[in-house]
C-alpha cells in the first residue's frame, strides 16, 4: 500500500461510526445507493456545527447518512430539506433519522427529480447546500445552489474527485466531465470565496457564497 493510500485509510477510520450509521450503511448497500464516506460525513458535521446552521438543502438523500450527520451538526431547531427521486430512499432515511433520535419534522423529505423540486425552494433561504446526486446534473445543481444559499452560506459538493477520475484528463465520460466542469465553475465564480477541495472520502468541494 502506498503512503497516500495508507494515510487515506487511516484518516477514514480515525473516528469510529456508531450503530445507527453502520446499520444505515448496510441499508444503503441493499438499496444500491452509495453514501458519503466516513471522512466526508464527519467533515459535514463539523462544518454544519461551525456554521451554527439552521437550514440546509440536501440533493440526494440515500439512506439518510449525510442527512443524519448534517442534523448532528446543526442547531437544535435546524431543518434539512432533502430531495431524492426514490421513495424507498426516503423510507430508509426516515428510519435512520428516527434511530438517531431526531424528530421527524427536522427532515423535510421531498420525493422527486431534483431539477424539478429545486426551483420551488426559497431564494437565499439556506445556510448549507449539499450536492450528492446525479453527477451529470452537477452543473445545474450548482446554479440552483447559488440561488438558494444566503450570503455567507456554505456549498458542499460530494464525489468531487469521482473515484480518482476527475484529476485524470484522460477520463472524459459524461459524469466525470460534468463533475470536472462543476469544480472549474466553482473555482472561477466570483460569487464564491474560500474554495477548498478536500481529499477526504471521494472528495469534498467546499465554498462560501459572498
Amino acid at each position: 500500500m502506498s503512503i497516500e493510500a495508507a494515510n487515506w485509510a487511516y484518516a477514514e477510520d480515525f473516528v469510529e461510526e456508531d450503530r445507527v450509521i453502520l446499520e444505515a450503511r448496510d441499508v444503503a448497500d441493499q438499496l444500491g445507493c452509495v453514501p458519503v464516506l466516513p471522512g466526508v460525513a464527519r467533515a459535514i458535521e463539523v462544518l454544519a456545527r461551525t456554521m451554527r446552521a439552521t437550514s440546509a438543502v440536501e440533493i440526494g438523500t440515500g439512506a439518510g447518512i449525510s442527512l443524519t450527520y448534517l442534523l448532528r451538526g446543526m442547531a437544535p431547531t435546524g431543518v434539512v430539506t432533502t430531495i431524492d427521486v426514490e421513495p424507498e430512499h426516503h423510507k430508509a432515511a426516515r428510519r435512520t433519522v428516527a434511530a438517531a433520535g431526531f424528530a421527524p419534522e427536522r427532515a423535510r423529505m421531498i420525493t422527486g427529480r431534483a431539477l424539478d423540486v429545486l426551483p420551488r425552494l426559497t431564494d437565499g433561504g439556506y445556510d448549507i447546500v449539499l450536492v450528492d446526486a446525479r453527477k451529470s446534473e452537477y452543473p445545474a445543481y450548482l446554479e440552483h445552489a447559488l440561488r438558494l444559499l444566503r450570503s455567507g452560506g456554505l456549498l458542499l459538493i460530494d464525489n468531487a474527485l469521482w473515484h480518482g477520475r476527475v484529476p485524470d484528463p484522460a477520463q472524459r465520460d459524461k459524469d466525470t466531465t460534468a463533475v470536472r466542469e462543476t469544480l472549474k465553475a466553482v473555482r472561477e465564480d466570483e460569487r464564491l470565496t474560500a474554495v477548498s477541495l478536500l481529499a477526504s472520502g471521494d472528495g469534498l468541494l467546499t465554498a462560501i457564497k459572498d
